[in-house]
């Protein structure tokens, strides 16, 4: 079967203050502006191969405008727009910025994707250029900043039919989820194009607003390096929501925090890579850590808010027993459960 895949290449997302969220993304992330155009501004990690991997784009309110990955062949763009259009879902052509001949489509659950092959390969100045052949551009000089964009988590009432669909439509492979302790619910899930644990992450919503985006995340190179970003976050006044820690599944180092628009973003590093063609995905619970792996402190509530702002919360779901709910609301609650 052809791997239709190969990695995400880059998350755009709205925001109701273009220039504010663009200098947040500079000074305090380090990323760098390569572009605009229509009002939209493309930002780069100082180790990206393409042009650009992150898309500010004017909006009335935080949210994904769409998560886009790059096919493995042009054979394989062609092969995506044959099977999404099978399973019922009419998409569109067009040419994007800097990735030629794109196909995009809105999946069952109301995420936009798109799909290219063409790239834009970043050609650094001669005063930035890293003396390294392998490194497109020089490392930042922002402490913390990433060498590259790394997944993408979006919510979804339906974790298990959302994991299959993109599995068995686009290839995507179900690594792990996480079931309640208390009733036979998924919360969470990850799947993933290439060997890393996750690219694209799966919430549980509760809202009735379809869509939306929990967080997106950016890769360093070391542990130390993320805990850097996050005494240089602390001493400009920008909080920390969560982290730093280690999630269980994916065993990544992570720390999450918001941009002016509210958006979540996280750092993330660590955590394995499996190559195994015939894996079978791992349920969890949160009581084994599942996204505290040291199960040692608990998940603060403002982390189950994914965007744009909606009516309910990402981790619940109509129906639920009372005795559960709460459970639900936040499974990750409890002190000394993950």
């Amino acid at each position: 079967m052809i791997t239709l895949l190969s990695h995400l290449s880059y998350v755009a997302v709205t925001t109701p203050d273009v220039e504010a969220s663009v200098e947040f993304y500079k000074k305090n992330v380090g990323l760098t502006e390569v572009a605009r155009q229509d009002g939209n501004v493309y930002l780069r990690c100082w180790g990206d191969y393409y042009a650009y991997s992150v898309v500010i784009v004017p909006g009335d309110e935080p949210a994904l405008e769409t998560m886009a990955w790059r096919t493995s062949s042009p054979e394989a763009l062609e092969e995506v727009a044959k099977r999404v259009e099978a399973a019922g879902v009419e998409g569109e052509w067009f040419d994007g910025y800097g990735i030629g001949r794109a196909y995009r489509f809105i999946g069952p659950w109301g995420h936009s994707m798109t799909v290219h092959w063409d790239v834009e390969r970043h050609r650094a100045e001669p005063h930035v250029a890293s003396i390294y052949p392998d490194r497109p551009e020089q490392r930042s000089l922002v402490a913390g900043a990433p060498r590259q964009l790394d997944h993408v988590t979006i919510a979804t009432s339906d974790v298990d039919g959302f994991a299959a669909w993109y599995n068995t439509v686009l290839g995507f492979r179900i690594m792990a989820k996480t079931v309640l302790d208390d009733a036979p619910i998924s919360v969470f899930s990850v799947l993933t194009t290439n060997e890393k644990s996750h690219d694209l992450g799966v919430v549980l919503d509760g809202s009735s607003r379809a869509g939306r985006i929990n967080h997106y995340a950016f890769w360093v190179d070391t542990r130390e390096e993320l805990l850097i970003a996050a005494d240089v976050l602390l001493e400009r006044g920008i909080p920390i929501e969560y982290g730093p820690s280690i999630h269980g599944i994916g065993e990544q180092n992570f720390l999450y925090y918001r941009e002016p628009s509210t958006l979540r973003i996280e750092l993330n590093t660590g955590g394995y890579r499996n190559y195994v063609p015939d894996w079978e995905p791992n349920t969890w619970r949160p009581s084994q850590g599942s996204n505290n792996f040291y199960r040692n402190g608990a998940m603060p509530m403002s982390m189950t808010e994914s965007f744009p702002p909606a009516d309910g919360p990402s981790a619940t779901e109509e129906g639920v027993p009372d005795e559960i709910r709460d459970a639900l609301l936040n499974p990750y609650a409890r002190h000394g459960q993950g």
